[in-house]
């Protein structure tokens, strides 16, 4: 019998009931959808925060911290816990060290308001040495309206994208020129104190983008010795260090020398080794997800054998007529199988297509979920970042091939009875 004979044969059998093979397809499209809905999703969400992050700062910079850094990996050390605190005036001491380009401290306070007329948003505030700042962050502190003052006066106030249009409507919260009212709350809860100074907005920053270490679109900057003056510290969170390049060697070497300058008190942690440590992370999740979804396929799979094993019970008499007449037990085998190829292309098929499509659904609704809380007058601020759905090669041709694989393995077992009845008890079963 030709192999197109046995797939029309088969086909046939399919069409003969519609409402079985629908529910059992059903269970392959769930799960093939799932797989590519999650995967897509997940390969989305790594590119987007992949790059945010190659965004948010360059690839030749360490970020020197307390405690316990920002992770692990080649050329991140990490430091022990102690009482030690940085200092602003640790940059010297950085700056003094090979290869090292600059230095630039860090202030950087949650929680304060910033209040434009009857307006209010609570959001962080950094204090920075703008053109160091600047320099390192040449793509991202960058002016879309204003000017950035390299050498500012201590009210100059920079502001981020979605300070400045927290609403995205083009109703500003506050422009260039426009004064703004800065309130930090110092003390404890039974004895607070608001510490309160008028700034004025000398630039608005350009969109970056909601997440990434270093600008934010979600932040207002100041000059570094008025967040020393206004919040009452010379302690910063962190210290930025440029170099002369990215080169691991480089990277090594300065990584090194700083946590020898500070006895081993520092976490110090280079971008492209956080770059490393994300996508190891994902890939980690990728595969965990993979094998939820993989779950309900494996389900699905057992749904077509017990569907297959009844349709074995009911299709018993014409086995028995087609092998009396002659047919071989292979190309009842074959027959067989190739319902449940054809299940499986047809299951992987609408399955990808559903899940890519679902993939977009849940995407649109979950991004853009950043930013700030904002208060006073409760208005909703978007500033997280956009997701778009990437469906790879590896994962398209891996729902094939799964959906399809599946549907025959679990088909074996019936196809393999169905070839195996003897024609004459075949005949007999009622």
């Amino acid at each position: 019998m030709k192999v197109s004979d046995v797939f029309s044969y088969a086909f046939g059998a399919i069409r003969l009931r519609k409402l079985r093979a629908g529910l059992t397809t059903l269970g392959v499209v769930i799960g093939i959808a799932a797989i590519v809905a999650l995967l897509s999703i997940s390969q989305g969400l790594q590119d987007s925060i992949t790059e945010q992050l190659q965004t948010g700062f360059a690839t030749n910079t360490l970020i020197v911290s307390t405690g316990g850094g920002f992770g692990m990996g080649p050329g991140a050390m990490t430091a022990t816990e102690s009482d030690f605190n940085l200092l602003v005036n640790y940059t010297q001491i950085i700056d003094e060290i090979e290869d090292v380009v600059m230095s630039v401290a860090v202030i950087q306070k949650p929680g304060c308001h910033i209040r434009s007329g009857e307006r209010e948003l609570k959001l962080t505030v950094v204090g920075v040495d703008f053109a160091k700042y600047a320099n390192i962050y040449s793509s991202t502190f960058e002016a879309e309206s204003g000017e950035i003052p390299l050498d500012p006066e201590n009210e100059t106030v920079v502001v981020g994208k979605r300070v400045s249009d927290p609403w995205k409507n083009g109703t500003l919260f506050c422009d260039v020129d426009d004064g703004v009212e800065i309130v930090w709350t110092t003390g404890t809860l039974f004895d607070a104190k608001n510490e309160t100074y008028t700034g004025h907005v000398a630039a608005v920053l350009k969109e970056i983008g909601g997440f990434g270490i270093g600008p934010s679109d979600s932040s207002v900057y100041i000059p570094i010795l008025q967040a020393q003056s206004f919040f009452g510290t010379d302690e910063c969170d962190t210290i930025i260090v440029q170099l002369e390049n990215d080169d691991e060697a480089t990277i090594e070497s300065v990584s090194e020398a700083i946590d020898g300058a500070f006895s081993g008190q520092v976490s110090v942690t280079s971008s492209t080794a956080m770059l490393d440590i994300m996508s190891s992370v994902f890939s980690t999740v990728e595969l965990f997800l993979a094998g939820i979804a993989a779950i309900s396929l494996l389900v699905a799979g057992i749904g077509i054998m017990n569907i297959m094993i009844v349709s074995l019970m009911e299709r018993t008499r014409e086995i028995g007529i087609l092998k009396a007449l002659g047919m071989k037990s292979r190309t009842v085998l074959s027959i067989f199988l190739s319902e449940a190829v054809i299940v499986g292309l047809m299951g992987a098929a609408i399955g990808i297509a559903s899940g890519w499509g679902l993939a977009h659904v849940v995407a649109r609704v979950f991004s853009g979920g950043g930013g700030f809380m904002p208060a006073g007058d409760h208005a909703a601020a978007a500033g997280g970042m956009t997701i778009t759905p990437v469906l790879t090669p590896t994962v398209f041709l891996g729902a094939f091939a799964f959906g399809l694989i599946v549907s025959v393995v679990f088909a074996l077992y019936p196809a393999w009875r169905a070839s195996k009845l003897k024609p004459v008890e075949a005949l007999r079963y009622e």
